[in-house]
């Protein structure tokens, strides 16, 4: 453990083994949920006889939170121990998993959604955290490549877990499996893992939260009411309006507050990290939109029953978990330059690919090359991003940036999400037309995330190797 961490009187019996799976565990809700839910968007719109835009916010509603709140659940750790923030964040997850599944009206199951989002916003940055202060090295290198390559396996099985639960038990049931990892996440974080803290933390900016947040909603709201309609309501431009001069206000808190900010302005001062964030920003944008498109078109004008697309994206998680390892190894040779440049460029191929989905195509003619290539190119980019945004910044700040980088990936998928109204709101060959013009445009950014990965990461160099 690093001398700056302390066990706080822990009971537990310090295991580095079992917390990494600990970690995985509690990570892996997170992951799973940003996934899963996607098979199961056409049952709950129908269940409740909602909306496009309703069908936005039950994404949204749970993302908002979790990528605002992400660098406070971080420092929270850092300051009141990270183990149990871990353990609290885990904990209101399942509770509010319980609640999704129960909710009898649409804004019931918003609210909860939103309240998993503030749950995983706790235990995502902790246990990464958790991870830097059990080890070290080399080792440290080959931990995280293992939570982040089995977090990315397991959101990506996830819908055709999902979708065989949705087919056969129904919607609900996709949220209650939610609370068995929780509950072994939380046994093994206790029995195993040894708290830890920062020496003299007091990165609980929550001024900056506050703002990030509504600043966030407003500019997210916009945008979904904009994606709707195509033209810009009053309602729509005063949230808009509110949303910027809230962002605007939380980048002045955060500069008046320097080192104590939960984002400190002075990381970006470096190239590297700057360009990372960037990357990250449009490549998990670009693939959000396609994970979500991808099982809605399939089941809502595909013909495909939800356990039918769930088998669709079988192929991200064999290739994720037969190549990561190989590609955290490669890049740590080689630098992740060339894998991040590379891997942004092949993942928009097979979004440029989704040309070959429609109403009368097959699996292996359509969605199978389409998910194959991008599954490639995600898989190419995943671990060396990982670990370069830890290189890019100096070893007290290696959490704040981690989190940083979470919460940027998760605006990506929000953003991104918020702009799909009326694709999501189409029926028949309107719905496959949508999709491939917004398919089309998330290849478009795709490549410019590899551009950003040719132009400015020269000078970035691996954590560890992995």
């Amino acid at each position: 453990m690093s001398p700056r961490d302390s066990s706080g009187g822990s009971r537990s019996r310090a295991d580095p083994r079992w917390t990494l799976v600990a970690c995985i565990l509690a990570s892996s809700l997170s992951f799973v949920e940003g996934s899963v839910l996607n098979v199961a968007l056409p049952a709950i719109r129908a269940s409740y006889g909602a909306g496009a835009q309703d069908v936005q916010w039950v994404v949204n509603a749970y993302l908002l939170p979790l990528s605002a709140l992400l660098l406070l659940g971080g420092a929270l750790g850092d300051h009141f121990g990270r183990r149990r923030l871990l353990v609290i964040g885990t904990a209101i997850f399942a509770l509010t998993s319980l609640v999704c599944a129960l909710a009898p009206s649409l804004p019931i199951l918003l609210a909860a959604r939103a309240a998993q989002g503030i749950g995983a916003a706790l235990l995502l940055p902790n246990s990464l955290a958790l991870l830097n202060a059990a080890f070290s090295g080399e080792k440290r290198g080959r931990a995280v490549g293992i939570w982040a390559a089995s977090g990315a396996a397991m959101a990506a099985v996830a819908p055709l877990i999902g979708g065989w639960l949705v087919g056969t038990v129904g919607w609900p049931a996709i949220f209650y499996i939610n609370i068995p990892l929780a509950l072994g996440a939380i046994l093994l974080a206790l029995r195993f893992v040894t708290e830890s803290r920062e020496a003299g933390a007091g990165r609980t900016d929550y001024a900056g939260a506050l703002l990030a947040t509504a600043g966030l909603g407003g500019l997210t709201y916009a945008l979904t009411l904009w994606s709707a309609t195509r033209h810009f309501s009053s309602p729509a431009v005063i949230a808009l309006g509110a949303g910027l001069a809230m962002l605007a206000a939380f980048l002045w808190v955060e500069h008046r507050r320097g080192n104590r900010a939960m984002m400190p302005l002075a990381l970006f001062g470096g190239r590297c990290f700057t360009g990372l964030n960037l990357l990250t920003f449009l490549l998990y944008g670009a693939f959000g939109a396609g994970m979500l498109l991808i099982p809605y078109v399939l089941i809502s004008s595909g013909g495909y029953s939800p356990v039918q697309a769930g088998l669709a994206l079988l192929p991200l998680p064999i290739l994720m978990t037969a190549i990561s390892p190989t590609m955290g190894g490669l890049a740590a040779k080689i630098g992740p330059r060339i894998p991040l440049t590379v891997g942004p460029l092949i993942a928009g191929a097979g979004m440029l690919l989704a040309r070959l989905i429609d109403q009368d195509s097959s699996y292996w003619a359509g969605a199978f090359p389409t998910i194959a290539v991008m599954a490639v190119g995600m898989t190419i980019a995943v671990a060396p991003l990982t670990s370069s945004v830890l290189g890019s910044v100096e070893e007290r700040h290696v959490a704040m940036a981690s989190g940083f980088n979470s919460a940027v990936a998760r605006m990506g998928g929000l953003i991104a999400t918020a702009l799909l109204g009326s694709v999501l709101a189409s029926e028949g060959a309107a719905l496959f037309s949508g999709f491939h013009a917004a398919m089309y445009v998330s290849a478009a950014v795709s490549a410019v995330a590899g551009i950003v990965g040719l132009t400015m990461l020269g000078g970035v160099r691996m954590k560890v190797a992995s």
